[in-house]
């Protein structure tokens, strides 16, 4: 048997779920065809996803069909819940990405392209709904070639009556058209190796595309076919390694850690985390879940652990990389008559299985405030907190997550010498590339500072949430560099070194806010925008009032609505689609998908509007501390170049020559 992890993804309505029903029907691991519109499909368990009829929480499932054994894993199709969609992304063999072929190719169908490349997974394309009138064959496969990749190749041929795996006249040398080697080999022979193609699909290299209609089981049973003869095994080491993807908590509360086997086997008793021993295996099929002696390949699931998270490497294996979809919008929760330290504990376990989510409490201001995608995902969490917790709160109407960056190098120094405790840290922060988060490295000779006390830095850099000075937002965007400091051989501590490091940041962060060197980031909109002809002046003044840019516009000439695609903050733009819906009367067309972050537009007057005082966050203080006559006194941050232990290590030429 070929054991094979695939997991299906979509933009939302394309008909994700009713694929994945129609697989297991086919494979007879359902007696029945269940259906979303209906509440009763086998995958979309949950009651809240019963009431929307979509799905909001991944699923697994498990079908045998011919010599493959696939695990099926269905993920949300809604860009609100993108981020449950990328945890999946690190564990899969291949992924199957349903189209529509009314839709096309959408803007959450080229985002989840791009987290598909991200991770380097395989994809089988099935576009769906042929059924439909005016679904075209070869203009979405046209489509599909343009948008995503000229490697899309149809492994069906069109109006199939039976079951085959083999391909279409011509595609063998459309496919070897993709590599020198095999085309040398191909054009000599004239034969092209079955083996050859799967490499060639593992390597992201081609992307299978089959036809069909999943509702009406049209051409399921081929796209199965193709699955068993074009995918292959991923290697395991014979070391014990693993990945988590997932928390969740069963009905009875019981948290459960989800992982993908990546190496070696797994057995009750093994102790995997710390002190932490596996009491018990499970393997799930849907809600039902059988208990294993052993694990050695596929996905387990271990009940009661408690310092997992999604995305950790456990074993030989390191940390997935860090999630690419991030939240945009904050809000603050309203308790109502409920005890906000109840609220906290229940939106606590949510972010435990999402840490997306973000949880943050204010003692200072007693607030309880939330990160979120978007309006949705509000309305799904203020349900889940309703059934789950018995909850029932309300949120304010949500404001924008910025976050913070540099533009220039500095040299950022921490100094911690209460009575007895001594350290010192010297980081070198400098800008990094937009959408690169933080990155952490050591360039310090162990003769300066020890092993043990250089781990302890890093160690301190990631395990806190570093704020810029600018507003309080998180700072993203810059590389930080342990490049030198001081301990003592009688008085050093590891919290000494967290609190010098801490401060170490937030002192370099205020010498660049002096400079002007400090940039207020916003999130971003990708638009794309259909409206009437007579209606595009309308929407060309719209967007440049929201401070967004667009491209030449596009007029088909076929049905005469004109297309607008272009960037805009989502300050701005943040309910736009009620206006477009009122000027057209509900006949255009808005799709917003973030973008990423860019420079805020309007950052003087946020800055002055939020009045965030870096100084007076004692928490985040950027002043540092020093010992005179036996007792601790602070010391405000620009005096640091003067009262530094340790000599600075850059000059301020050296500095400027890395900008």
């Amino acid at each position: 048997m070929t054991d094979i992890i695939t997991g299906i993804v979509a933009h939302v309505d394309a008909g994700k779920t009713t694929l994945s029903e129609a697989l297991l029907y086919r494979a007879g691991t359902v007696r029945e065809l269940g259906r979303v519109d209906k509440g009763d499909a086998f995958l979309d368990s949950d009651d809240l996803e019963k009431q929307r009829g979509i799905t909001i929480f991944s699923h697994q499932a498990q079908l045998k069909y011919q010599d493959l054994n696939l695990t099926l894993l269905d993920t949300p199709g809604h860009v609100d819940f993108a981020s449950q969609t990328e945890q999946v992304l690190s564990v899969l063999d291949y992924a199957i990405l349903v189209v529509s072929a009314t839709d096309g190719v959408q803007g959450y169908t080229r985002t989840l392209w791009r987290l598909l490349a991200r991770y380097n997974v395989p994809t089988v394309i099935f576009v769906n709904k042929m059924d439909a009138v005016g679904a075209d064959r070869d203009a979405i496969l046209s489509q599909l070639q343009a948008e995503l990749s000229d490697g899309c190749v149809a492994f069906d041929a069109p109006k199939m009556t039976s079951v085959s795996t083999e391909l279409p006249e011509g595609t063998d040398e459309e496919i070897a058209l993709h590599d020198d080697q095999l085309l040398d080999s191909f054009l000599e022979t004239g034969e092209l190796a079955d083996d050859s193609v799967r490499d060639l699909i593992q390597q992201r290299a081609i992307f299978p595309c089959y036809f069909g209609a999943a509702l009406k089981l049209d051409g399921v049973d081929n796209f199965l076919a193709g699955l068993a003869k074009w995918t292959r095994e991923t290697p395991v080491t014979e070391a014990f390694g693993a990945r988590v993807f997932k928390i969740s908590h069963d009905e009875k509360g019981e948290r459960l850690t989800w992982l993908r086997m990546l190496g070696g086997s797994l057995k009750p008793k093994a102790v995997i985390l710390d002190d932490q021993k596996v009491n018990q295996l499970r393997t799930y099929n849907g809600t039902k879940y059988t208990v294993q002696p052993e694990v050695t390949s596929g996905i387990c699931v271990i009940p009661a652990l408690t310092d997992t998270y999604p995305g950790q490497g456990l074993g030989n294996v390191d940390d997935a990389l860090a999630p690419a979809m991030q939240p945009v919008l904050t809000y603050t929760l309203d308790p109502k008559a409920h005890d906000i330290h109840d609220c906290l504990a229940a939106l606590q376990q949510l972010a435990d299985e999402d840490p997306q989510l973000h949880v943050a409490w204010s003692s200072q201001l007693q607030e309880l405030r939330v990160q979120l995608m978007g309006t949705v995902q509000l309305e799904i969490l203020q349900q889940l907190l309703a059934d789950r917790f018995q909850l029932d709160v309300g949120f304010d109407a949500g404001s924008i997550l910025y976050r913070e960056t540099i533009t220039e190098a500095v040299e950022g120094v921490g100094h911690f010498e209460p009575l007895r405790h001594y350290a010192e840290v010297h980081l070198l922060m400098q800008p990094a590339p937009r959408g690169s988060g933080l990155t952490f490295a050591a360039d310090c000779s162990l003769e300066v500072l020890g092993r043990n006390w250089q781990h302890q830095v890093l160690t301190n850099l990631r395990a806190k949430e570093q704020l810029g000075v600018l507003t309080g937002s998180p700072i993203t965007d810059m590389k930080i560099t342990l490049v030198g400091g001081r301990a003592s051989i009688v008085h050093s501590v590891g919290g000494d070194f967290r609190e010098a490091t801490w401060r170490a940041v937030r002192q370099g962060l205020m010498t660049l806010r002096e400079r002007g060197g400090c940039q207020l980031l916003e999130p971003w909109y990708q638009f794309r925008l259909v409206v009437a002809q007579e209606q595009v002046g309308r929407a060309m003044t719209d967007i440049q009032r929201m401070n967004g840019t667009f491209e030449t516009p596009e007029t088909d000439a076929t049905t005469g609505l004109t297309t607008l695609t272009g960037t805009a903050p989502v300050a701005t733009m943040q309910g736009y689609s009620q206006t477009v819906n009122a000027y057209t009367h509900g006949k255009g067309q808005l799709e917003c998908l973030v973008a990423g972050y860019q420079p805020a537009h309007d950052a003087e007057a946020v800055v002055a509007d939020q009045g965030y005082d870096p100084v007076g966050d004692v928490p985040n203080t950027p002043d540092s501390v020093f010992c005179a006559h036996g007792a601790g006194y602070p010391v405000r941050w620009d005096r640091l170049p003067e009262m530094a232990h340790y000599p600075y290590v850059f000059t301020a030429a050296e500095l400027a020559a890395m900008n």
